[in-house]
């Protein structure tokens, strides 16, 4: 057979000869490339994806209509070809393959097929048929997934309790979410693994770890009515919070009679790991995505940075009534005036007007803002829900460094920003706050300047037992800062009431929308969550 071919080709070219010349006649009979190129472009236009590439590999225009719903019919997410040995002879040839899917919320998926190939144009191509992209696949039939969902895991507390049961407080409830039933839009998200109407979660922990915790269905790959193969599925695996629940339950207490919206925050300052997260009102989740002028909390970050520049918590400053920087004129609350004093009292009591012009003479925007960033500011938040990261623009003025540096100006910052700033002076060093320990963190650690620590602590306990919030029955071995942030438009401005602070290994930071004064309203607020712990 293969000696009649030869000779076959041979008496082909003679008569051609007669009509052309030698060389244009071996032109015309030559077959360019091989089989095997052939199938390893396909293959490779397969494995990416490229419907343009694999069809420019066809023998004839054809729909890959086939390809199409395969990919969307088994929400194939990946693709691997491996090629076997070209087989030859007539003008055609085959080559075996193993295809390899990657199915989403499913696993992978193995089967073993051919591609054929034709001489075309004298250029091998693929004889592409429905049964070139799976052999049992015949015209018309669709490819399916049937699957049958194990029991949704559980969200937990850090004891191990659940907290997904609907019977939760709505503080709970906001950083938990809900279940809903799945839409077309949810199906496109999460793969066809997934059908309209199931139970899929819905804002919070329930949605952000929606694959974890429905785990992976059993699933038949069917086409038509066939079973093609059976994939075992996996159970769905728990989500346990860092939410202690004596402080959560300590926060309620602490929130819950106040007529004015209040959120608080509690942190472990030793690992970052936010243990109560609370609002007095529901909707908008004030503690997590709250942008408020933080006031004159953020002086404990300016005093961060003046210690770490040499100040001392006794060296003599003054507070006078009023300072005038870059020209913006300066006054403490209730226009107080204190003379001459020691930092360290300057910052229990307050004292604007010697945090402005110290911010200017020892700082200057630079060293402000690598303060501010070092503490948390502009740094990304992967706590497993939204939250909003706190903002610190760079002064550009001498004017705006003055308001920075007791908390007004352009900065913004949530309740958990302020106590994830609280947990770093307890601790030394800033860590990234986090709801559910294994979440892989965007931000680093960063450490507190040497020395700035034990200076801070001491002046955080002189705002408690001689400053500000003296009288707010804050228990002994608390240190706080107070903060009294002004906000809209006018001659007198309203004020957000804070109170930022530790006691031990529990920091803590509070606001009270249009609460007034700080020491008078945010730091009783904190008096009794501590004293509930």
């Amino acid at each position: 057979m293969a000696r009649g071919r030869t000779i076959a080709i041979v008496s082909g070219v003679t008569v051609l000869v007669v009509g052309a010349a030698a060389g244009g006649a071996y032109y015309v009979l030559h077959t360019r490339g091989t089989p095997a190129e052939t199938a390893q472009r396909f293959a490779a236009a397969w494995q990416s994806g490229d419907r343009n590439a694999m069809t420019a590999e066809l023998a004839a225009p054809k729909q890959l209509t086939a390809y199409d719903q395969q990919r969307t019919g088994l929400a194939v997410e990946s693709t691997a070809i491996k090629l076997g040995r070209v087989s030859e002879g007539d003008g055609r040839a085959s080559v075996p393959y193993t295809a390899t899917l990657g199915l989403k919320n499913v696993g992978s998926w193995s089967y073993q097929g051919t591609i054929d190939l034709v001489v075309a144009d004298r250029t091998w191509k693929v004889d592409w048929k429905p049964a070139t992209l799976h052999p049992s696949l015949a015209e018309g039939a669709s490819f399916a997934l049937k699957t049958s969902w194990p029991r949704r895991a559980e969200i937990t507390d850090a004891d191990g309790d659940r907290i997904d049961t609907g019977t939760v407080g709505g503080s709970v409830q906001q950083l938990v979410g809900y279940l809903d039933k799945a839409t077309k839009k949810d199906v496109t998200k999460l793969g066809s693994s997934y059908k309209v109407g199931q139970a899929v979660g819905r804002g919070g922990l329930q949605e952000t770890f929606q694959e974890k915790l429905a785990g992976t269905p059993a699933t038949e790959i069917k086409l038509g009515d066939k079973t093609l193969e059976t994939i075992e599925g996996a159970e769905g695996e728990p989500v346990q919070t860092t939410l202690d629940p004596r402080a959560q339950a300590a926060a309620v207490t602490a929130v819950k009679e106040i007529d004015k919206p209040t959120s608080l925050v509690a942190i472990r300052p030793s690992t970052g790991e936010i243990l109560a997260v609370v609002n007095n009102v529901g909707g908008f989740n004030r503690a997590l995505d709250g942008r408020y002028p933080p006031g004159s909390t953020f002086k404990a970050v300016t005093a961060i940075g003046l210690l770490a520049a040499g100040v001392s918590p006794q060296d003599q400053v003054t507070c006078p009534m009023y300072a005038t920087v870059g020209g913006l004129k300066i006054r403490n609350s209730d226009k107080e005036e204190f003379g001459s004093l020691s930092f360290l009292d300057s910052f229990a009591h307050s004292c604007n007007t010697t945090f402005a012009p110290l911010a200017k003479s020892k700082l200057g925007a630079g060293k402000l803002f690598e303060a501010a960033e070092d503490v948390g500011f502009n740094q990304p938040l992967n706590i497993g829900v939204p939250a909003t990261k706190a903002s610190f623009p760079k002064a550009e003025s001498d004017a705006e460094l003055a308001a920075e540096s007791f908390g007004q100006a352009r900065i913004t910052a949530s309740p958990l920003t302020m106590a994830s700033v609280a947990a770093a002076i307890a601790a030394g060093t800033w860590r990234p706050p986090t709801l559910v320990s294994s979440i892989k963190q965007k931000a680093k650690e960063r450490a507190l300047p040497d020395g700035v620590k034990e200076a801070l602590h001491s002046m955080m306990s002189a705002v408690v037992t001689k400053g500000t919030a003296k009288s707010a029955g804050l228990p002994s071995g608390t240190h706080g800062k107070t903060g009294t942030a002004e906000y809209g438009t006018g001659e007198e401005l309203d004020s957000h009431a804070w109170f930022m602070g530790f006691k031990g290994n529990v920091a803590f930071a509070v606001v009270v929308e249009g609460g007034g004064g700080g020491g008078k309203v945010a730091a009783p607020v904190a008096a009794t969550f501590l004293k509930s712990l």
